[in-house]
């Protein structure tokens, strides 16, 4: 099947050189720390690291199509994201090579039905905008496929390979462009935007301009069925995120016109979505509705060309405690779901067919954190990537009659002999008796009987979870830390995703309650298993993490010695008004409005506590943030350093969003991430360190 799959776990840490071997699956999942020498693990060590970023099996099986995502080197070149180049696995000699790579940005990436030539995005070669590329896998130069007035960002191949469907924003009007040219290029706030729309092209180059569809609203995802004409697309109302978020709606198309052949309603929000191979079954990863958090429900649609949609979800949303990640259809009416199950990861086997629900595990958990996964045509045959305590995301294969799956590249073969920090899954029960567990890194070279100091290591959303897998990146201090000296636990605190709808929408209507208190009881169960210092502990975060390490800082004060804060949420009023998903913040997590209760939204705002703060913050963010505006770090930043009793110190990132996305900042931070915390959990203390940091010198040191 001409599929592309992604790696759904955004990691933000990078790595040098590529080479490919076949491991033994149980060797990823190393259950003691390594006992020879002392770790490194700098900063510009995890910055250097290189991921899979997606990966598309042939349609034979032979071959998996994979991108790999390598970094720049902060400081020693010109600053900028990751190039994200093509490699080609052969599965039967374990023989990868790059077919598109150097200076380069590979989008989408999809098998033709022969299997012998490759379709993907990029910039080549004095384009203006995004085109369509293909390759052929035995050799030879790409060749142009399509291309539109403004970038491809998303492309479905028909079942023959015949024709595609492209995915891009509409080109501007010749007045705006004029307009615009003449200096009058403002924005009027959330109306102007630009709508995604779908055109149809050949595949056979040169065959004339692609025809565009009449499709109502914005078009995120386009999926074409593998045995007729119709197109199965994620639509938004407009191009608002918040509307993407909450208002995408599924509608199959007839990719001859246009015409509307179906509407699927599905409730909430959506992830993934796919055909079966014979087209009678849509699925997708689903909310169960409105108010569900996170899309994690597998959930299938039968569909006749002409007949009812009949909807047959194989895991249970009221009792099921797990999360559908990613799936693909086997021929004979199964599919094919990588699931989450609290800390770890599964696979497994679900029937659809007949509404018959009955599922199989093909790869039971401890193996590795699976993230996508990409199927033969015959069905027996499957590539995912996955990632473990001691690698990021790989490429691993499996197919029918295996023991297991075996990882089949080493994209930094720098990791291999080097000594780890212990990793494991902890768990503790919150002070109403609630089981809840995390991912504890030990600091390196653990003495039993000595304490050490703690990084608590919050995750965003809250409806995300950390898995006991690869958890090291600019942001997250994990190894790097360890290799340091501390220990880091990363909690899955309720509203976490991983374990169930239920779970995941166990923390709505209360923020800053009982899931925050999770956090004061995982320290407080550290400290009584005699690892941690209680006189040592600090709190780091992005986004909801952010938030929480706020919070930790302030109404928590007396418990946390040093903070970092990352994007985060300081005033739950004003932050209403500023984020660009007011909806999703109501629907999924506030349930009323500020306005019904703004005493409440004091009361769980940090600043409301900075004036008995004496917790040492750093705080840091994207300038151009539009999820939590930027206001929100300045103003925690004044109102502790007016009214706290501890150092605060503000770090804005120009041309960065949610997130540090450019080897420089990405390198900046974690530099800045490790001072603070070694100067006031393991050093002096007092005043802040130096502000100023000597890139060059730690170039040269790495």
């Amino acid at each position: 099947m001409m599929k592309f799959t992604t790696s759904l776990l955004l990691l933000l840490g990078l790595a040098s050189g590529l080479a490919c071997q076949s491991a033994d699956v149980r060797s990823a999942r190393p259950e003691t720390a390594a006992e020879s020498g002392p770790l490194t693990w700098s900063p510009q060590d995890v910055e250097a690291l290189r991921y899979v970023t997606s990966a598309a099996l042939a349609p034979d099986g032979s071959r998996v199509a994979y991108t790999l995502a390598v970094p720049r080197r902060a400081w020693a070149e010109d600053d900028g994201t990751p190039w994200i180049e093509l490699h080609v696995l052969d599965v039967a000699t374990g023989e990868s090579r790059p077919y598109v790579s150097g200076k380069v940005n590979v989008g989408h990436v999809a098998w033709m039905p022969d299997s012998r030539t490759i379709a993907y995005l990029a910039k080549r070669d004095g384009d203006k905008e995004t085109c369509l590329y293909a390759i052929p896998v035995g050799g030879g130069e790409s060749s142009k496929i399509a291309s539109l007035d403004t970038s491809i960002t998303n492309f479905s191949l028909s079942g023959d390979g015949k024709e595609v469907a492209l995915v891009a924003n509409e080109p501007k009007l010749e007045a705006v462009k004029k307009r615009e040219e003449k200096g009058f290029k403002q924005i009027v706030y959330e109306e102007d935007g630009t709508l995604t729309k779908v055109w149809i092209a050949s595949t056979k180059p040169g065959s004339g301009t692609p025809r565009k569809l009449d499709i109502e609203g914005d078009v995120h995802q386009c999926v074409w069925s593998p045995v007729d004409a119709r197109i199965a697309l994620a639509v938004a109302p407009t191009p608002l995120v918040d509307d993407q978020y909450m208002r995408t709606r599924v509608r199959i198309v007839d990719s001859k016109d246009g015409t509307v052949l179906h509407k699927i309603e599905n409730p909430g929000k959506i992830g993934p979505i796919d055909w079966s191979r014979d087209g009678k079954w849509i699925g997708m990863i689903a909310g169960v509705d409105v108010n569900d958090p996170a899309a994690t429900t597998f959930t299938a649609y039968a569909s006749e060309p002409h007949g009812g949609l009949v909807v047959v979800r194989p895991f249970s949303a009221e009792t099921w405690e797990g999360a559908a990640v990613a799936f693909d259809f086997q021929p004979d009416g199964h599919a094919l779901v990588v699931t989450a199950h609290g800390c770890e990861s599964a696979y497994e086997k679900v029937s659809v067919a007949n509404a018959v629900v009955e599922t199989k595990t093909l790869i039971p958990t401890g193996i590795a954190i699976w993230t996508s996964t990409s199927i033969s045509q015959d069905g027996q045959s499957a590539a995912l990537i996955g990632h473990t305590p001691m690698h990021p995301p790989e490429v691993w294969t499996m197919k029918h009659g295996d023991a297991g799956p075996k990882r089949r590249t080493n994209s930094n073969p720098s990791l291999d002999g080097l000594p780890f920090a212990k990793q494991e899954v902890v768990r503790w029960k919150a002070r109403d008796g609630l089981e809840l567990e995390g991912v504890l890194v030990h600091p390196a070279n653990e003495v039993k009987g000595q304490r050490y100091p703690l990084i608590l290591s919050v995750h965003g959303g809250p409806e995300s979870h950390d898995s006991n897998g690869w958890i090291t990146s600019y942001s997250r201090p994990g190894q790097m830390a360890a290799a340091r000296g501390f220990a880091v636990f990363s909690p899955n605190y309720r509203g976490s995703t991983g374990r169930g709808v239920a779970f995941q929408k166990s923390s709505q209507g209360d923020p800053a309650g009982k899931e925050f208190d999770d956090l004061i009881d995982a320290v407080d169960h550290l400290i009584a298993s005699g690892l941690v210092d209680k006189s040592k502990v600090g709190v780091t975060g992005g986004s909801y993490g952010g938030y929480a390490t706020a919070w930790c800082s302030t109404q928590y004060t007396d418990t946390f010695a040093a903070g970092v804060m990352f994007v985060g949420i300081s005033d739950k009023f004003s932050k209403f008004g500023t984020t660009d998903i007011p909806e999703e913040e109501f629907n999924v997590h506030a349930l009323h409005r500020v306005w019904d209760d703004p005493e409440f939204m004091r009361e769980r705002s940090p600043i409301t506590y900075a004036a008995q703060s004496h917790t040492p913050l750093l705080i840091l963010g994207g300038k151009d943030d539009p999820r939590v505006d930027p206001g929100q770090s300045r103003t925690m930043y004044r109102h502790l350093k007016l009214r706290g009793k501890a150092p605060v110190r503000l770090v804005i990132y120009p041309g960065e969003g949610h997130g540090n996305r450019k080897a420089a900042a990405r390198l900046d931070y974690a530099l800045r991430m490790l001072r603070w915390f070694g100067h006031y959990l393991q050093g002096p203390g007092g005043a802040m360190p130096a502000y100023e940091i000597d890139y060059a010198e730690t170039a040269s040191k790495s």
